[in-house]
């Protein structure tokens, strides 16, 4: 195996095991994976042009890429049914377009077992790229990174009914651009923008069908201690797979809390409704082992984020996209088993006061309130906007955020998002004239939400996102943040801080493209970065 797409590859590269966990048969079965979804696109392309539309190979496209995200699915398994039924569905629809000869991904036989599949999937990965040029090959990895995002988000907002057959288009051609050769470094950059621009519509599509269906958050205060009595965790990011449960449990004397990115679930109206959403337990992803082996109930994983559970594989279930050997697998819509175990399992004891956090300062609720905010920066109350956001990890140097937080003067507000809050979500910094200090602004794709409060202060003050007193402090670990990256840069925002390290898979004349034209850079310490940006 070689793997580098996430930020914490060992050594520029997993090579033996994935930090993440996964095995070298199954990051192998990840890349002839997405090798066939690319020959799918292909001829998903060619049927588009002869005014064929598929959605169930639209939807499948995806899914398929998604499920090779990272930490998304580790069941070797369920990848050779995802393989048989990308052939599958390739060759129904090839039966429907006349007069094009396809090859590569479009005509691959699968083999017929495991070790057959390995030996495909080793001929065509990551290094088995052909492309000559090492900063071409650097902008198409990145490009297939960035669709992995993508195919996230178009997933999510696909589960609640919101799906966009040009957004489906532009998805399968730049998954098939990652085959091309002889591109020029324009048209490789060009692709990357590209997919930035269809990231913006794909979390568009998600808002909207999140807003929809569960109105827009408001500001919530989310208590984070327990609750006495049984006890469910829903961890990962799907708002209808916690609707579901929370439906499925109403009566049943079960608390539901929950994990990670979905801690802004609480300020959507539809769902904070219910009484027995108790609360959130637990921080980020990373730290899952520790937490989820001491939760005294089920577990649920509805999207990506699931690391090694051997120590309570019996409390854990996994549901949609989301895999691991030996883990039970549920439906999205009836989550039974879930249930039952959780009622046979102690609960928690007692009440915990461990204090409490707010989240849903989404953009109706902050542009509700935009006249203050706009009246405090011209008065002078607030000097500077931060937006910290971003994924976390188990890499060293991310306490940098915490830090860069802590450090930020009390005339500056931070806006933040996705599971790198975690690092200082419960920080109590005040505010400014009635303003909360540090606003959750959601999750990782609400960064649209953080993007339209940026665009509508631009148009209140009259200048450009750019002029505006805003700068962004990221995070990145998987390819949602690159995707998201990607959509930044197309929306021409400049002086992105970037860490805690930058990718592998970035050339140092790709990173010099980026300095030159963008101005990103590299996070430093708190201290030189915060002197930087205020002056």
């Amino acid at each position: 195996m070689f793997c580098y797409q996430c930020e914490q590859a060992a050594k520029g590269g997993c090579t033996k095991i994935g930090v993440c966990g996964k095995t070298d048969s199954t990051a192998t079965l990840q890349d002839l994976l997405l090798y066939l979804t690319k020959g799918l696109a292909q001829v998903a392309i060619a049927a588009r042009e002869q005014g064929i539309e598929d959605n169930v190979v639209n939807r499948f496209t995806s899914e398929a890429v998604f499920s090779t995200l990272t930490n998304v699915n580790f069941d070797d398994a369920r990848f050779v049914t995802l393989i048989n039924k990308c052939v599958s569905l390739r060759e129904g629809l090839k039966a429907k377009v006349s007069g094009v000869d396809f090859d590569g991904p479009a005509t691959l036989v699968p083999a017929l077992d495991i070790p057959g599949l390995v030996a495909q999937g080793k001929a065509v990965g990551v290094e088995s790229d052909p492309e000559p040029d090492a900063d071409i090959k650097s902008l198409k990895h990145t490009l297939t990174y960035g669709l992995k995002g993508v195919a996230a988000y178009m997933d999510h907002a696909a589960i609640l009914g919101r799906e966009d057959d040009e957004l489906y288009a532009k998805f399968q051609g730049l998954l098939a651009a990652t085959l091309a050769s002889g591109l020029t470094l324009e048209q490789a950059v060009e692709a990357g923008l590209e997919c930035g621009r269809i990231n913006i519509r794909a979390m568009e599509l998600l808002d909207d069908a999140n807003t929809s269906a569960y109105g827009h958050p408001v500001p919530t205060t989310v208590k984070l201690g327990p609750t006495a009595g049984k006890a469910i965790l829903v961890s990962g990011h799907d708002l209808k797979d916690l609707e579901t449960l929370l439906k499925q449990t109403e009566g049943k004397g079960i608390n539901i809390y929950t994990h990670g990115e979905m801690l802004p679930c609480h300020g959507y109206p539809e769902l904070h409704k219910y009484p027995h959403l108790a609360g959130h337990y637990g921080t980020a992803w990373q730290n899952q082992k520790k937490e989820f082996a001491e939760f005294p109930g089920a577990i649920l994983m509805t999207t990506n984020c699931i690391q090694d559970p051997k120590h309570y594989i019996e409390n854990i279930f996994t549901t949609g996209l989301v895999g691991w050997p030996g883990a039970v697998h549920v439906g999205n819509d009836d989550f039974t088993p879930v249930i039952e175990r959780a009622l046979a399992m102690p609960g928690f004891e007692a009440d915990i006061d461990k204090g409490s956090v707010m989240t849903g300062f989404a953009r109706n609720a902050v542009m509700s309130v935009a006249d203050t905010v706009i009246n405090a920066v011209k008065s002078g109350d607030i000097r500077h906007f931060f937006l910290v956001g971003g994924c976390d990890g188990a890499k060293p140097g991310r306490n940098y955020y915490t830090e860069f937080v802590e450090q930020a003067p009390a005339d500056t507000v931070i806006l933040t998002l996705a599971c790198g809050k975690f690092r200082f979500f419960d920080k109590q910094l005040g505010d400014i004239g009635g303003i909360p200090r540090l606003l959750d602004v959601g999750q990782c794709n609400d960064a649209y939400s953080a993007v339209q409060i940026a665009l509508a202060l631009a148009k209140a003050f009259d200048c450009g996102v750019n002029d505006l007193p805003l700068s962004l402090v990221l995070s990145w670990y998987e390819q949602k943040a690159v995707a998201i990256l990607l959509s930044l840069l197309a929306l021409g925002i400049k002086n992105i801080k970037l860490g805690p390290t930058l990718p592998s898979f970035i050339t140092p004349n790709v990173l010099n493209l980026l300095v030159e034209n963008y101005n990103i850079a590299p996070i430093t310490t708190p201290e030189a970065d915060l002197a930087e940006i205020l002056g």
